[in-house]
């Protein structure tokens, strides 16, 4: 099992689906955990009792942002910095959707997407640079998703954006090599979230259409994914640098 005694994480998007598992499983592991989101104190408070109770001796913090502001990214990292000292661990989850046909989507659908998948990731990754080189190295792990890397209906924005990220992974991983700030990321595919649990709702025969894309003929949980993260956050991942883990259940092998 992953150990991460005595490390610091920061974890955006943290109030629920992959970035509440992944507070989870930090947690357990033995990692502090600073939690940050745009959703409710209440959400927040949640979580945090959560990783309290995973372990007894692990602190979690949290703090409510709004990652499409440039400036309340710093705010973030600054308030983690405030609670823990130093952030050895950065996992860049937050993401929001905006689903249109192609030649639908206004500037402003643009700005705001690109704005919290992107620009948020961007800025939050140099933000914590300076703790990280002052602590001997650390990881930097982001989310990005399989629509970064195939087509899907009513997904060009979101897909533009986890190229994006995927792309950063690899010019992150490359330039700071040398500060021992290992760099990587995850792609997920068809997960539970409670924003694909709502689509299925909305949208009758979606979680059918969706599975029947999936070799494994299933879709993944929160947890799945979080694991995968776990990994690349500990030790046990020492020669993984600049990689995109896709977590998919066999979806792009097609």
């Amino acid at each position: 099992m992953a150990v991460l005694t005595g490390k610091i994480a920061l974890i955006t998007g943290a109030s629920r689906g992959i970035g509440r598992a992944t507070a989870r499983a930090l947690s357990e592991a033995g990692a502090a955990v600073y939690l940050a989101a745009d959703g409710t104190r209440e959400e927040l408070s949640a979580v945090a009792t959560e990783c309290r109770t995973q372990n007894a001796f692990a602190r979690a913090e949290f703090g409510l942002f709004d990652l499409s502001d440039a400036a309340d990214v710093g705010r973030m990292v600054d308030a983690a910095l405030a609670s823990f000292g130093r952030i050895d661990i950065l996992i860049n989850n937050a993401g929001i959707r905006i689903r249109h046909p192609f030649g639908e989507f206004s500037a402003a659908d643009f700005d705001r997407l690109v704005a919290v998948n992107v620009r948020a990731a961007f800025l939050a990754s140099q933000a914590v640079v300076p703790s990280m080189r002052a602590s001997g190295g650390g990881r930097i792990i982001t989310v990005a998703s399989q629509l970064g890397m195939v087509a899907a209906q009513n997904n060009a924005l979101y897909g533009l954006a986890k190229a994006a990220l995927i792309y950063l992974t690899k010019a992150m991983a490359f330039e700071l090599a040398p500060d021992h700030i290992m760099v990587n990321a995850v792609s997920p595919g068809p997960i539970e979230t409670e924003y694909n649990l709502a689509q299925m709702q909305r949208q009758p025969g979606y979680r059918e259409l969706r599975q029947s894309q999936v070799p494994l003929g299933r879709w993944g949980k929160p947890q799945e994914v979080a694991q995968a993260i776990l990994f690349l956050a500990s030790t046990e991942a020492t020669y993984i640098h600049g990689s995109n883990l896709v977590i998919d259940g066999g979806y792009i092998v097609q």
